[in-house]
């Protein structure tokens, strides 16, 4: 089957260091893959080569089997089926929020008329349809987003390229267009690249997950193998909170782990990375996978109030765990309570 972008040891440099080293990638056609890392491991300068922006120093960049960049080939940006969301928008100065939406379908052949319309169209579904005769400078942040995800929406590529797309806007908004953006991609039958250094959205969003880590590809797979199955404490942290039992594990059998916890034998479910004896991985927990309540002792000395649920840090015979709750604190810092593990999972320590 034909992939929307196939990536083969992609290696690019500023000057002498190499920002991505060796990374391959498939995504496929409908699929969306979250490029999920800290600052500066690599995420914005992978989509840029993917767009052309950047000429890779080894390695290929495929969009529907075709190569894109490679030894002795390089196919102008504008001449990529992709769409590009920046991340620090990329407007043109001169042109009204309306004129820069509709100049890619006057690209595509579009008559004046006709990409007005459609660009009008585009910018009342991210809530700008009163906003379209100004230009950046008269423009929040927030709103210059919102137009470039209106421009790369007008395009309507076999892949799209997203850089942070909801950096700059408030958390409704955020879920607002998420959700505008996911049905418009699937209308068209697109694939996208999403990058983000924000786990939460990158495990909502994603079909699958790629952790880049010093321009490398650390870990990849669904949003559940990614955050439920880290390969190693920096992936585990990368994802979510995670407490890192102070205790070795014994033998994982049957999808099942056995701990030793003070006094206590417990036998729970969960497993280990691939290869990995558990004897020496460390022990991981989310707070989820945790609760009040059960044969293991511990003491309160952190709450904090979420809303839909409360954390609770506890001081163990296992060290410092962290455990979730539905609704309101029910416990104080300080109190002496039990507690109960529900997971476990074993990671590689680096």
């Amino acid at each position: 089957m034909t992939s929307a972008l196939t990536l083969r040891e992609l290696t690019v440099a500023y000057g002498a260091e190499p920002v991505l080293r060796g990374v391959s990638l498939q995504v496929a056609p409908d699929e969306v893959v979250a490029l999920l890392g800290p600052s500066g491991c690599g995420k914005s300068t992978l989509l840029a080569a993917v767009a052309g922006f950047i000429e890779p120093r080894e390695g290929q960049v495929l969009l529907r089997d075709e190569v894109m960049s490679g030894p002795g080939r390089s196919v102008p940006p504008e001449d990529r089926d992709v769409g590009v969301v920046f991340q620090h928008y990329a407007l043109w100065p001169h042109l009204t929020a309306v004129d820069t939406v509709a100049y890619p379908l006057r690209r595509r052949g579009v008559g004046a008329r006709e990409a007005r319309r459609a660009a009008t169209a585009l910018l009342a579904r991210v809530g700008l349809d009163e906003l379209g005769d100004r230009r950046p400078a008269e423009l929040s942040g927030g709103q210059q987003q919102r137009v470039g995800l209106a421009r790369a929406l007008a395009r309507e590529p076999s892949l799209y390229l997203f850089d942070e797309p909801t950096a700059h806007l408030d958390t409704a908004l955020r879920a607002s267009l998420t959700e505008e953006l996911t049905e418009q991609r699937r209308q068209r039958g697109a694939a996208a690249l999403y990058a983000t250094h924000d786990a939460a959205e990158a495990l909502a969003v994603a079909d699958r997950v790629v952790l880049l880590r010093e321009g490398r590809v650390a870990q990849v797979g669904r949003p559940a193998e990614v955050y439920e199955e880290p390969a190693d404490l920096w992936s585990a942290a990368l994802t979510g909170p995670a407490s890192v039992l102070d205790i070795p594990a014994g033998e994982a059998v049957s999808g099942k782990v056995t701990l030793r916890v003070g006094e206590e034998t417990v036998r729970v479910p969960g497993g280990s990375a691939a290869g990995l004896r558990p004897a020496d991985g460390a022990v991981l927990v989310r707070p989820e996978w945790a609760g009040l309540g059960g044969r293991l002792s511990g003491v309160v000395r952190q709450v904090r109030y979420r809303g839909p649920y409360t954390d609770y840090r506890l001081h163990t015979a296992a060290g410092t765990v962290d455990v979730r709750g539905a609704g309101t604190p029910s416990v104080a810092v300080g109190d002496a309570v039990t507690w109960d593990l529900q997971r476990v999972w074993i990671s590689a320590r680096s």
